[in-house]
């Protein structure tokens, strides 16, 4: 079967699907008890929810959500909060197109950088992001409080 693959920014209707690969993803970084969203709270949070997608006919195989964030050393910065590409599809450069495109708008919106996080064990993830011409921090650890 041939892909036609597409890259936009998705809309309500694609929440589901988005949803799915959230799911997904969560089972694939090995942390499935951390997902508490919902479809209904992304609809909820539409005006703040920043997510491409990767469209292969009609069906979504992988998406990017970001937000903008300022940073008091850095200024206007790009967060990718996540890159994910379903299994079935991956090796096809889909993750470098969204990541692309994440760049892009990173620029035109005259952005300082981006910033992600990436798992310590994912080595292909890691070994990409540096092909890229990204700087891993070893340094900074993640901190969350929950409300």
């Amino acid at each position: 079967m041939e892909h036609n693959i597409q890259m936009r920014k998705a809309t309500e209707k694609d929440f589901g699907s988005v949803f799915r690969l959230i799911k997904e993803f969560s089972i694939f970084i090995k942390t499935p008890e951390k997902v508490s969203i919902t479809v209904d709270q992304m609809i909820l949070d539409k005006d703040f929810f920043q997510c491409l997608v990767a469209v292969d006919n009609d069906d979504i195989v992988g998406f990017a959500t970001y937000f903008f964030a300022y940073y008091s050393w850095t200024g206007k910065s790009l967060y990718m909060d996540h890159l994910y590409v379903g299994k079935d599809y991956r090796g096809k450069k889909i993750g470098s197109k969204l990541f692309d495109v994440v760049i892009d708008i990173g620029r035109a919106e005259k952005c300082t950088r981006i910033r992600w996080q990436v798992s310590k064990w994912n080595i292909k993830a890691i070994d990409f992001y540096k092909s890229r011409g990204a700087v891993i921090d070893e340094v900074e650890i993640n901190c969350d409080l929950i409300l």
